[in-house]
């Protein structure tokens, strides 16, 4: 018996394309990010004390949020209003530009560090474009039915990217410098590339508003459904406080003293974690009691921070990480399937685009966080009460949102179904 091939979103080409799409920037990104991080830090330990230089690493996370920031919502009104392949395209296409800087600073062995946090920014205007843009485009490639199958699969596209993409760069860094930005660049190319096979879908009726007033409409959107809104600022706050991956070239060059190559295998192991949990999505996606499962695992999140925080052994610290992402991904499982099922689609490009912000937020803020805080405490000191101080909004939240907490099924609602 062979399976029906409408159950799966590869049975539908545009979907096809832009999985490959999304793999191969996801890929490029990682790979960029994880060097960047790693040529900061050992550029300014070579003439800093290491809390100084943890200090500028929270600055990268910074340079790379605050584009974002100031970008993510009106992208959000765009991506509701202009063929979203285009957005998607020229974002990706700024990030090739980006990656052929790099290498080119890279090659000739600047030893400056203003150059790096540049092109961070311009990195951080990219995901500005590319994120609201291309999950707003996700769900017109797919019918609704097959749809949570396929926000599995987009996590596992981006998680099996951010799982290769330390490696590979550590890996080619420690070969020659300009390597992994080469590999980058060749990856957006291929990136754009598969974009332009997807097909122009039609864009959702305008509905009259201004751009100030799009805007709003999106940010009450959000701020209105309670369960939409607890899951995406769960999320933030747990990982700005939780977040390790700062902590990352500190702890591969001063504390456990794996070097670059370390440093590869310690980023992509929460990656690895997510990517098991969002194979496993694919063929037994949640059913019951998902606002519940989420919790417990945003507090499995928190308590794995606290294990690696402490460890000074490769194997528990590797081991803690991939717990860690493990558990993020049932959080990203249930926000992501939250989002995209329960939002029409004329405000898909603007509640994306809120999403993004929070994530990026989560993210970048959480790094610029833990640099702030290990420069005045240390890097353990800051990884372990980060933990603890998530596992404390993980209980609050719980109690704040029992709307969130008490959710039994991922249904797409009524007012949805039709179409």
């Amino acid at each position: 018996m062979t399976a029906d091939p409408a159950a799966s979103p590869f049975a539908y080409p545009a979907y096809r394309a832009f999985f490959v799409a999304k793999l191969g920037s996801t890929l490029a990104q990682m790979l960029m990010v994880i060097v960047i991080g790693w040529q900061v830090y050992d550029l300014a330990r070579a003439s800093m004390p290491i809390r100084e230089a943890a200090f500028l690493l929270g600055l990268v996370g910074l340079a790379q949020f605050l584009p974002v920031f100031l970008l993510s919502l009106v992208v959000g009104v765009i991506a509701d209003r202009l063929d979203r392949r285009h957005i998607a395209r020229a974002a990706i296409a700024l990030e090739l530009l980006c990656a052929l800087a790099l290498g080119w600073l890279a090659a000739a062995g600047s030893p400056l560090l203003w150059p790096l946090f540049a092109v961070a920014m311009l990195l951080g205007v990219a995901r500005a474009f590319a994120a609201p843009s291309l999950s707003a485009l996700a769900p017109n490639l797919v019918p609704t039915a097959v749809l949570p199958a396929a926000i599995a699969w987009n996590a596992i596209g981006w998680q099996a990217g951010a799982v290769l993409g330390p490696v590979l760069g550590g890996l080619l860094y420690d070969v020659s410098p300009p390597l992994p930005y080469a590999l980058a660049a060749g990856l957006f190319a291929a990136a754009l590339l598969a974009l332009a096979f997807i097909p122009k879908v039609a864009l959702p009726p305008a509905t009259g508003a201004t751009g100030v007033e799009s805007v709003q409409q999106g940010l009450r959107y959000v701020r209105g459904n309670p369960i939409v809104f607890g899951a995406i600022s769960l999320d933030m706050f747990a990982v700005i406080l939780g977040g390790a991956t700062a902590m990352l070239p500190i702890y591969a060059r001063d504390i456990l003293m794996v070097g670059p190559q370390g440093l590869g295998l310690l980023r992509a192991a929460p990656a690895f974690g997510a990517a098991m949990v969002a194979l496993w999505f694919t063929q037994f996606p949640l059913r019951r009691q998902v606002g519940i499962k989420m919790f417990v695992n945003v507090g499995l999140f928190a308590v794995a921070t606290i294990v690696f925080g402490l460890s000074t052994m490769l194997w528990i610290s590797v081991a803690s990480l991939v717990v860690l992402g493990a558990a993020d991904m049932v959080s990203v499982y249930v926000r992501s399937s939250l989002i995209q099922l329960h939002t029409p689609d004329a405000m898909r490009g603007r509640v994306s685009s809120v999403s993004m912000l929070f994530v990026s937020a989560s993210n970048e803020l959480g790094e610029f966080r833990a640099g702030t805080m290990a420069a005045a405490v240390g890097a353990v000191e800051a990884t372990v009460l980060g933990g603890v101080l998530a596992l404390g909004i993980t209980i609050l939240w719980a109690r704040l949102f029992p709307t969130l907490r008490d959710a039994d099924r991922l249904d797409v609602p009524d007012h949805l179904k039709a179409g």
